[in-house]
């Protein structure tokens, strides 16, 4: 029996901010479909956005990497892309790689909200 790890993603939109759930595993072979996801929200010019990670069970090099470059391309747009709901397995490995001082990584939507209201 061939075990496949699973990836779901879900948008929703409230105002100018976009919310976009990452469940499952965001590996080498996920995470283009992440990627294109985010690069549709660059296109649709959706600049503000807040990834869900609540229900996210790993994160590869691969998975960062697409948050990177996705980050960059918000920011050139003067959006931002916040994070939430880490789980702790997940935040050790951006905590461990640095990337807990290049994202705003937030305990609920309602933190990422408000603090795109400040800006």
């Amino acid at each position: 029996m061939i075990y496949l790890e699973t990836f779901r993603q879900s948008v929703e939109t409230a105002g100018d901010i976009t919310f976009v759930k990452a469940e499952g595993f965001v590996d080498a072979h996920t995470a283009p479909q992440l990627e294109r996801l985010l690069n549709d929200l660059v296109a649709q010019k959706h600049y503000k956005v807040v990834l869900d990670c609540e229900f996210m069970d790993y994160i590869s090099s691969a998975g960062l990497g697409v948050l990177m470059g996705a980050i960059s391309n918000f920011r050139q747009n003067h959006g931002d892309l916040k994070v939430v709901q880490l789980p702790q397995k997940v935040f050790k490995v951006f905590d461990l790689l640095g990337f807990t001082k290049l994202f705003e990584i937030y305990d609920s939507r309602g933190d990422a909200i408000a603090a795109f209201l400040e800006t």
